[in-house]
């Protein structure tokens, strides 16, 4: 795959391709059923396959303190990409300039004359456009003057819901870990720094990485304990590990913490990026009378997430790199 970012590479030497355009969050199951038609038909039609998205999200730049609550980062979601088979992966930098091209001006401007695009599929929901306000019809009428075909794919159904970033955000939200991760076909990861916390873990005999709120960009799930995977930047060793996502209400928090205690791990990770992958929800955040009911659950907690990772086949040995 050639990641080429429109801003700044010359796309000069692009051969004619068949593409597809979106945000692409998350490179769900959705997406890839999209991806797939495209890498089909422009190997049916002996053309180059194109996938083309943004670097941030239109609302960041149309609505004045967006903060998108997203599946992926740009870097996870070109990694994404890389394992779609897809021959490009054209990175458009969105900004106010790009916003007030009409529909017709992007397929002139961008997609005929800098991208050499022969055929767009258009994702079944997906409008673009200044103010999105022309549709498919629209779309196939300037194809055909500038001489790109535009076809419409259908939707990815999976137990009849059809698959989309706002559906998975939904699943996300409820804590509904597993569902989500059936519609993106990959567990869910978050990534973030992990900070010095109040060593409360430490005392109760879990030690934790707590990940510092400024550095979470992602969607958070919601509160509640999880059976989790993690890994520091930079390995490819998983350890399992139990995250719980709330306000510690057994000490009055009063801040919601993303606190992570690693299985048989001890070494120091401050400062380190962590990526945690989700696997299950264990139970709601409650509060507990004392320490040592909080105790006892966190010791059943683990039993229950390893005993899960057990069944699914999915425990990971916890040596050091």
């Amino acid at each position: 795959m050639k990641t080429i970012y429109l801003d700044r590479d010359n796309t000069e030497d692009l051969e004619p391709s068949v593409a597809t355009i979106g945000f692409f969050d998350g490179v769900h199951r959705g997406h890839r059923f999209l991806i797939g038609q495209v890498t089909d038909e422009a190997r049916r039609r002996g053309l180059r396959s194109m996938v083309i998205t943004f670097d941030q999200h239109p609302r960041q730049v149309l609505q004045q303190n967006y903060q998108p609550q997203l599946l992926s980062t740009l870097e996870n979601k070109l990694v994404l990409l890389s394992r779609t088979g897809v021959d490009y992966v054209v990175v458009v930098h969105f900004d106010l300039a790009l916003a007030s091209l009409s529909a017709r001006q992007f397929m002139e401007l961008i997609l005929r004359q800098q991208l050499r695009v022969r055929q767009l599929v258009i994702g079944y929901d997906n409008r673009f456009g200044h103010d999105r306000t022309e549709g498919f019809s629209d779309y196939v009428r300037y194809g055909r003057e500038m001489g790109i075909d535009v076809v419409q794919s259908e939707p990815y159904l999976l137990h009849g819901v059809k698959v989309s970033s706002s559906v998975v955000r939904s699943f996300i939200q409820a804590g509904e870990i597993e569902m989500a991760n059936e519609c993106l076909g990959y567990p869910y990861t978050i990534e973030g720094k992990v900070v010095d916390g109040v060593k409360e873990g430490r005392r109760l005999g879990f030690p934790t990485a707590n990940l510092g709120p400024s550095s979470l960009t992602q969607l958070l799930p919601a509160a509640g304990v999880y059976g989790v995977k993690v890994r520091t930047e930079g390995s490819m060793t998983q350890r399992p590990g139990m995250t719980n996502i709330g306000m510690r209400p057994t000490f009055s928090g009063h801040h919601q913490t993303v606190e992570t205690n690693i299985f048989d791990f001890e070494d120091n990770i401050y400062g380190q990026r962590l990526l945690l992958s989700f696997y299950n929800r264990i139970r709601d955040e409650r509060k507990f009378d004392n320490v040592e009911q909080l105790i006892q659950q966190l010791r059943q907690d683990r039993k229950d997430i390893e005993e899960r990772f057990r069944q699914h086949g999915t425990i990971v040995p916890t040596s050091h790199d």
